[in-house]
């Protein structure tokens, strides 16, 4: 016979060997009495036990919490393998050498020779280690995901917001079509994943789509998708936001931007739980729930002709109606603490309140932004302060002065006379300002990079004199 193996000897015993030493899978085997014969490499890797420690022990050494619905018994050859003669794949757990529990697949099977009489038996074990510690993640992920969804996270005890609350839950019982009204910066995207995240569908996608955001052609193709060629620049067939939310949920944000063709397809959509692609005839079904939210008043817009009635009334089956800030100021203290705890988390500042003063100009504040305006003004006190507590010089210009305009808010307005400035002046503003060159600018009418430009020019340090 020739050194190299031909297609009639491959499967010599030292191939063999080599062939189990290469597999990523552990694999060993036991004789006739239940004794470990062999141990390829990456049961090594698995259990923790060498060749060495483990050829010649029974499989007892692994301590499998399953097999064959029981633990092992005392006398390897009771083991249910050598009765039943297989054992299907079954996830279970084995103790590695060091003392703690690996997830793994273990399959075994009986080995007979041609006259029937038992030789042994070979067990394979996967790790499952990888998956286990993806499934950890998956879990975690989608717990995060539910507790930014919870009802806690949506701010307020004002009596209208818990008509909200109420209105949410009862949302969250239901397969109805939502439609959720409110200004801009209300929160109606947080309200849509709080109904999903608390509905049966929760493990099912959310898919959001902003309505206002694309042309009408771009919206039919972003919403029911389209095959191939349907358009210039279409190379290739692309699901919608309707078959990527089969099963869960779509929520269609700005719902009052629509075209009336746009409005038709989604009615038929609505009507017949069916699509069509753009560029295709055939009728695919989905299974989803609709919530959709504008900013607004989509009755007005039915009496003036711009929203078909129909489709109306299709998308109001429950509505809800958010507040604006400003109808529910009593609420503010309580997003505050909220969003300067967030910020504390994501900052590693130490600010943990704010002064009386900083709190009377945001209740005084007519909040055309609502709770998006506040969050955006507690980070923009964050960039500012440097104390504990958050002051009125670290809140954004228009909440800090009443009544303030932007500059150009009027045509008229005359230009402030140019205000000299001093290196004394400097260093007393400097002062009142706790040597915050960015207020120091703002109350000069100049940029930070000025104030500091000036510094430089006065030799003035940049941190306040010990």
């Amino acid at each position: 016979m020739s050194n190299s193996p031909d297609s009639n000897d491959i499967w010599n015993p030292h191939f063999a060997h080599l062939l189990l030493d290469s597999m990523a899978e552990g694999v060993f085997t036991l004789n006739a009495t239940g004794v470990i014969q062999s141990w390829n490499p990456s049961m090594e890797k698995i259990s923790g036990y060498s060749a060495a420690e483990a050829i010649g022990k029974t499989c007892r050494i692994l301590k499998f919490s399953s097999c064959f619905n029981s633990s092992c018994p005392k006398n390897a050859q009771e083991c249910g393998i050598f009765q039943k003669g297989i054992m299907a794949p079954t996830e279970c757990q084995l103790m590695h050498k060091n003392g703690h529990y690996l997830s793994v697949i273990k399959n075994a099977r009986l080995v007979k020779d041609e006259a029937g009489i038992i030789m042994g038996v070979v067990e394979t074990i996967t790790d499952l280690t990888e998956l286990t510690i993806a499934r950890q993640k998956f879990d975690e992920a989608r717990q995060k995901l539910l507790e930014i969804h919870q009802f806690g996270n949506i701010i307020g005890k004002s009596d209208v917001m818990q008509n909200v609350f109420s209105a949410i839950k009862a949302a969250a019982n239901s397969d109805a079509t939502i439609l959720i009204q409110g200004e801009s910066g209300t929160g109606k995207e947080l309200v849509a994943g709080a109904i999903h995240y608390n509905h049966d569908r929760f493990d099912k996608p959310l898919i959001t789509v902003n309505c206002s955001a694309l042309s009408e052609s771009l919206l039919e193709s972003e919403l029911f998708g389209h095959v191939k060629g349907a358009f210039t620049g279409a190379h290739r067939d692309r699901k919608g936001r309707f078959e990527e939310a089969d099963g869960g949920t779509i929520f269609l944000d700005e719902i009052g931007d629509i075209s009336p063709f746009i409005q038709l397809k989604l009615l038929r959509a609505i009507q017949e739980k069916q699509i069509e692609r753009v560029g295709e005839s055939k009728k695919r079904s989905v299974d989803i729930r609709i919530i959709t939210a504008t900013h607004k008043d989509l009755f007005s817009l039915v009496t003036h002709g711009l929203f078909r009635e129909d489709l109306y009334y299709r998308l109001k089956v429950f509505p809800i109606f958010i507040p604006p800030l400003r109808e529910r100021k009593k609420d503010i203290p309580l997003l505050v603490r909220h969003f300067i705890n967030r910020f504390k988390r994501k900052t590693g500042k130490s600010i943990t309140d704010l002064t009386s003063d900083a709190l009377r100009a945001l209740m005084d504040h007519h909040w055309p932004g609502n709770v998006r305006e506040l969050e955006n003004a507690i980070e923009h006190a964050f960039v500012l302060c440097n104390t504990d507590q958050i002051h009125i010089v670290d809140l954004p210009v228009e909440i800090r002065q009443m009544g303030y305009q932007p500059v150009a808010a009027s045509a008229n307005a005359q230009p402030k006379a140019r205000q000299k400035i001093t290196r004394a002046g400097l260093l007393a503003l400097l002062g009142e300002c706790d040597w915050n060159k960015a207020e120091a600018g703002r109350r000069l009418g100049k940029s930070r990079t000025l104030v500091w430009k000036y510094m430089k020019k006065w030799d003035i340090p940049l941190e306040a004199p010990q």
